[in-house]
This record gives structure tokens, C-alpha cells and sequence, in this order.
């Protein structure tokens, strides 16, 4: 990752990197939409803006990632449609205010096989996603659990299905009548865990403020949540929410690096 620079694309390795600031029991490789030099993000500076970094195996890696991230773009906004109906919105709702140019991302997880470990070790321990929905592929291993308010269930994979967690800008932007979702991975099988997380975010220079339809009052959610950091406290566009998130997961490549640009 350190060769993607502001990008923040490519490999890291087990315990690589942090959740609450504890190493991961994974390794994976980061992509995004590949832009090239001369797109003005990258121009720009912007963090998490530029080409992937691939491999030179399989070759043929690069092509099925970007057709994949292109599916799964679709597939997110056609929920977000539902949802944006639900919400007695407009099909088109999302894309016309929040991702007419979404920060889509994808990861390839490889959580390592540790039969009979500590179980206290996670594969990644308590989190939620900061954006709007994430789209999850999965092997048949099992391991990812989410918090209800009866406490941790399983939420084990089953054929022909993904699994779409809801984001931390879809709670702040319904004021809590949808709520981002808590979720944890421990991994205690022989062979290795692999997950497909893809994540479809707002643009990064949207501000995403209350619906107006939405009366609820606003809640101070930090001492409910993992990170003790409410979703509705704060200002700013989405880069800057996402940028104090990440620098919390990888504070090695955060350092000199901020949402416009080079510290």
C-alpha cells in the first residue's frame, strides 16, 4: 500500500491494519475506481483518488475488478432506490443529491485459518462502515457475526446470496431510523477465510445533512457506538468524515495526507 501513495490501493499484511486500534487477523488488497493522471481528484492530490495496483498474476485480476466494482455500482444503486422510496423519495433521490460520482471501493480479505485460537483474537473485532451501503461476497467459512439489540448473532453465508450492510451516511442522514450496522469477524476455521466487501459511498464532496422529512431528534449516539464517535456530530463533506476514520485504520499512510490534498 505503501506504493499506492495517496491512492491507497494495494496489499497489506496480517495485522497490518487497525480496528480501535487493534491489528486485524487478515491481510487484503485495496481497489477503487481506477482514475488516471489526469483526472482532477488526482490532480488535486485528493486522498483515495488514482490507479489500482495490481499484480502481475493473475493478469487477468485488473479486468474482473473493474467489472466487478462496475456490477456491484449498479446493484447499490438499485437498493438505494428501494430504500430511497422507502423514505417516501424519489427512485432517483441518491443519485441526483449524494452519489452522482460516488467514492466506490473494493477489498479481497484473507482472514488465515486458526483452529483452536484464543477467542479473544479477532479477525476484525467490532466496527461499523462509514458510508452508505456495503455489498459483501463471501466463502462458505463463516465467521462474520452482527450485533442486534439482543446482542451478537451469526449472520452465516449462504449460496447465491450477499450480505448489504447499511453505512454510517445512511443513519446520519434518517436521523437514526436506519442504522449503520455493528459487525465483527472471527475466523477459528482450518483453512482461510476469504471476503469480497464492496463498499458504494457518497461523492466525496457531498455534504450529507438530515432529510428534511425526518422529525426525529437529534440523538448523541456516541456511547452506543464502537468507536465512541456519534455520526451526527460533525461538518464537513464526506471526504472529511472518512478521512478521520481511515487515518485511525492505517496512521502510518494517513500521516502527511488530508481529504483536499498534501499536508
Amino acid at each position: 500500500m505503501a506504493r499506492g501513495g495517496r491512492a491507497w490501493r494495494g496489499w497489506f499484511p496480517v495485522g497490518g491494519e487497525l480496528t480501535a486500534g487493534v491489528a486485524d487477523d487478515k491481510e487484503g488488497v485495496y481497489f477503487g475506481a481506477d482514475l488516471g493522471p489526469d483526472h482532477r481528484q488526482v490532480t488535486a492530490g485528493t486522498a483515495m483518488h488514482g490507479p489500482n495496483l495490481y499484480p502481475r498474476h493473475p493478469v487477468e485480476l485488473g479486468a474482473v475488478v473493474r467489472e466487478y466494482m462496475a456490477l456491484m455500482t449498479e446493484v447499490g444503486h438499485t437498493v438505494l432506490s428501494g430504500i430511497a422510496l422507502g423514505l417516501g423519495l424519489g427512485p432517483s433521490w441518491f443519485t441526483d443529491h449524494l452519489t452522482a460520482d460516488p467514492l466506490t471501493l473494493f477489498r479481497i480479505f484473507r482472514y488465515p485459518g486458526r483452529p483452536g485460537s484464543d477467542p479473544g483474537r479477532w479477525g476484525v473485532g467490532e466496527h461499523t462502515d462509514y458510508g452508505l451501503l456495503t455489498l459483501l461476497a463471501q466463502d462458505d467459512c463463516g465467521g462474520l457475526q452482527v450485533r442486534t439489540p439482543q446482542g451478537w448473532i451469526d449472520a452465516p453465508p449462504r449460496p447465491g446470496t450477499m450480505v448489504c450492510n447499511l453505512g454510517d451516511m445512511l443513519e446520519r442522514l434518517t436521523g437514526g431510523r436506519y442504522r449503520s450496522t455493528p459487525h465483527r469477524v472471527r475466523h477459528a476455521g482450518v483453512g482461510d477465510r476469504l471476503s469480497f466487501p464492496f463498499f458504494l459511498d457518497p461523492s466525496w464532496e457531498a455534504v450529507v445533512d438530515r432529510l428534511p422529512i425526518v422529525d426525529r431528534p437529534v440523538e448523541d449516539d456516541a456511547a452506543r457506538r464502537w468507536d465512541a464517535m456519534s455520526v451526527h456530530g460533525f461538518d464537513g463533506t464526506y471526504g472529511d468524515y472518512i478521512m478521520t476514520k481511515i487515518g485511525r485504520v492505517f496512521p502510518d499512510l494517513a500521516a502527511g495526507t488530508t481529504a483536499g490534498g498534501r499536508r
